[in-house]
């Protein structure tokens, strides 16, 4: 049975022979599939699927274990909600695990759209990198630990093809609308959802359509135990023709994915309702879910929340 590669480089050229001088007998692309012929110390003589044959340097591809993790990849995360659009800065590998040294098949090119899906953290690359040669991968729950090596962030993002990898995050901008960008106050966006729409007629009196947005943030440092540890609403002023600020809170200890859904509240009708994923200081994961009725933001309960909440405020009146 004959060994399958993948070229991971944007292009690369096959040779007729493994010499200083050679032919040029054809061009591979990004991801394309190849089979390998024989091998000879820092080549590989392959063959494409349209027949041709040709040398390529070993660097230029992958195996097909790279290939399948990638593709286990994309299948368990291809309906992930998505936690914010972004854009590409530069040309970036799609990682299988965060880390700049770990293995990687697909080259996106810059200004390429990604859709966000998570966050976590790796090791930054030292001159003396481990024996593996591949920063630990981290996950954004576990943290920095103390004196312990600097980390930076990883965004996991799905593109355009449907394909999911981790990507450097400085590598990727926030698609954030600048009518709400504007109000950062230094922070770093993390996530951002479109809660609902109201109607605007505006000083001319022709209506438009203007979204309300749920913003996760955080402070603008990499290596955080936590993906944000404050939200904002942003609700639109019909008479100031304006956004102000509807809701804050601080001290958050938030986990991505953040849920935006509806819900029927009786009286108050259909509302957008979104839900945290929050940690306390035991490391314990819980869910709060909250409502919007254009302006107030409101906790809601749930059963046993309800009870607890119940039983505080009796303690309280006891004393």
């Amino acid at each position: 049975m004959l060994e399958v590669n993948y070229v991971s480089a944007a292009q690369a050229s096959l040779r007729d022979q493994v010499a200083t001088v050679y032919n040029h007998v054809g061009t591979v692309k990004n991801g394309e599939r190849v089979e390998v012929l024989e091998h000879e110390k820092r080549f590989a003589r392959v063959r494409t699927e349209s027949g041709i044959e040709g040398w390529i340097e070993l660097r230029y591809l992958v195996d097909q274990q790279t290939y399948d993790a990638l593709q286990k990849l994309t299948q368990e995360n291809l309906n992930d909600p998505v936690q914010s659009p972004g854009v590409l800065r530069n040309e970036t590998n799609l990682h299988i695990t965060p880390g700049r040294e770990t293995e990687h098949l697909y080259l996106l090119s810059a200004g390429a759209k990604v859709s966000v899906l998570k966050r976590a953290t790796a090791e930054k690359q030292s001159a003396s990198p481990a024996p593996t040669g591949k920063p630990a991968a981290r996950k954004a729950s576990s943290g920095e630990l103390p004196n312990g090596p600097p980390l930076e962030d990883w965004w996991l993002v799905r593109d355009a093809q449907n394909r999911v990898g981790w990507v450097l995050a400085r590598m990727v901008d926030l698609d954030v609308p600048l009518d709400i960008a504007q109000y950062a106050e230094g922070q770093r966006f993390v996530a951002f959802f479109v809660l609902d729409q109201v109607e605007d007629t505006g000083k001319e009196g022709t209506g438009k359509k203007v979204p309300q947005y749920l913003c996760a943030l955080t402070e603008p440092h990499d290596g955080l135990p936590y993906d944000y540890d404050q939200i904002r609403v942003f609700t639109w002023s019909v008479k100031k023709h304006r956004y102000e600020t509807a809701y804050r809170e601080h001290g958050l200890k938030g986990l991505l994915p953040v849920t935006v859904t509806s819900e029927n509240f009786d009286k108050e009708g259909l509302l957008p309702v979104f839900i945290l994923r929050v940690k306390d200081d035991n490391g314990s994961v819980s869910t709060r879910k909250y409502k919007l009725n254009t302006p107030i933001v409101r906790r809601v309960l749930g059963p046993g929340e309800q009870k607890e909440a119940t039983s505080a405020i009796a303690k309280h009146r006891n004393r």
